[in-house]
């Protein structure tokens, strides 16, 4: 019999109560792998500080209105508990999570798995597109909390999967299930990604080709073309454009009425998805005159779980594991 493999999970985490927001900005402000605040690393945390204190009335009202907090801990524990199920097939496996910026952190999952004498480690990013300032800054994270346990931990890491075949299906069957709603009146697929600054990509960050490839895939199974957009630009510097804003009020100058939206760089509900999309720009789209519907997150179905599932079980083959 094999021996018990650990999988952590990495998401980005999020507030899980009205006054958890400022603190949950600052732990994102403070990552100078996504923003550097200032040339000193010493100014980083101050600065970060400042910048949480004047967003968070703003923050804390769109988290208020999409309950009072982030689902995302919660969604993410769920799919943490369906993998773990649906891995049973394959051998012994223990599934957790780790949040960037919010708890729980690596440090706990790596505790427990301590403790229960596991030492083979499945990274499993659910970013399906990598970025720095995503998978890459979790990662990081990560293998300091390795590295400061003093456990002799044997890591895997599962850093981007953008063609992955349950991922792609899931999403092609979301948009036919989308498009079923506007019953045979003309539709504009939208797919609306998270923004990344546009020095990320001219340094060399695949985030926006991977996320080329997925749309790639997902059309080929629905012979529907999209359109590409980004969502949730926070800062002075040059994002990926168009913005979804931007992406709207263009469609609908072109005379577009109807809008499916796909939020194709999120694998569960948050308040990007929750807000930003259901409330933001379903307004902004009704005031133009568009009825805009948004594609259901894969959160925790089970054929999104199957592809999870794959993805550590093919690691763990090429490791030897299993």
């Amino acid at each position: 019999m094999s021996e018990t493999v650990g999988v952590i999970l990495l998401n980005l985490g999020g507030p899980e109560t009205l006054a958890d927001v400022e603190p949950f900005l600052v732990n994102l402000f403070s990552d100078r792998e996504i923003i550097r605040l200032s040339p000193f690393p010493f100014l980083q945390k101050f600065i970060a500080k400042r910048i949480a204190a004047k967003r968070s009335p703003k923050s804390r009202e769109a988290y208020r209105l999409i309950g009072g907090g982030s689902p995302l801990a919660r969604i993410t524990g769920e799919q943490a508990k369906a993998l773990q199920a649906a891995l049973l097939v394959e051998g012994c496996f223990v599934v957790r999570m780790a949040m960037r910026y919010w708890h729980p952190g690596a440090e706990e999952a790596l505790a427990e798995f301590a403790q229960a004498g596991i030492r083979r480690i499945v990274a499993l990013t659910l970013y399906p597109h990598y970025s720095r300032a995503t998978t890459g800054s979790s990662l990081d994270e990560l293998r300091k909390a390795i590295a400061a346990s003093g456990h002799g931990f044997e890591l895997a890491e599962v850093r981007e999967w953008p063609e992955q075949p349950e991922y792609v299906a899931c999403l092609a069957q979301n948009i036919r299930e989308g498009m079923a709603r506007f019953s045979g009146e003309p539709v504009q697929l939208v797919y609306s990604a998270h923004s990344l600054p546009i020095s990320f990509i001219k340094e060399g960050d695949p985030y926006l080709d991977q996320i080329k490839q997925t749309i790639a895939a997902v059309e080929k199974i629905t012979g529907m073309a999209g359109e590409l957009c980004f969502q949730s630009r926070s800062g002075p510097v040059e994002w990926l454009s168009p913005s979804t804003p931007e992406m709207l009020e263009r469609l609908a100058a072109e005379g577009c009425r109807n809008i499916l939206m796909m939020p194709i760089s999120f694998v569960s509900d948050h308040v990007e998805t929750l807000y930003e999309i259901d409330i933001q720009y379903r307004e902004l789209a009704a005031s133009l005159g568009i009825r805009l519907e948004r594609t259901a997150s894969l959160n925790s179905g089970l054929d999104f779980i199957r592809g999870l599932r794959a993805l550590v079980s093919d690691s763990c083959r090429q490791r030897g594991w299993l």
